[in-house]
């Protein structure tokens, strides 16, 4: 299980059902109705933020999902796993968009450009 906490007062707002193995990596979705987890066992979960219901499970690591991150303008995931693949999500139905292969150890970290997908794309 992962809490989600009010950082001004302390107190508990929200119990996430996470299918009783770690969590490695949390983020919040800038409008904050929704929350990605990664975890040991291989998913993403995508949990509205207000009542901790599970809206989507993303499958398709082959290990531990370390590191997730959400787009700026919310409407993509990216997951980073042990068995060394970053994975990018549509947001809303989950659908698997592209996997990228060729690192030599597993992903702990992952983030978008805060200029959006644009920017990782702009000849320098």
């Amino acid at each position: 299980m992962t809490k989600v906490w009010d950082t001004a007062t302390g107190k508990e707002l929200l119990i996430l059902k996470t299918h009783g193995l770690p969590i490695w990596s949390v983020a919040f979705f800038l409008d904050g109705k929704r929350i990605v987890t990664g975890g040991a066992n291989q998913t993403a979960n995508v949990w509205e933020a207000t009542s901790g219901k599970e809206l989507l499970t993303l499958r398709g690591h082959s290990a531990h999902v370390w590191s997730v991150a959400c787009s700026p303008d919310s409407q993509r995931i990216v997951t980073g796993g042990a068995d060394q693949t970053a994975k990018v999500w549509e947001a809303t139905s989950g659908k698997e968009l592209l996997t990228l292969k060729g690192h030599r150890a597993g992903i702990r970290a992952v983030a978008f450009s805060p200029d959006g997908p644009a920017d990782c794309h702009r000849q320098r």
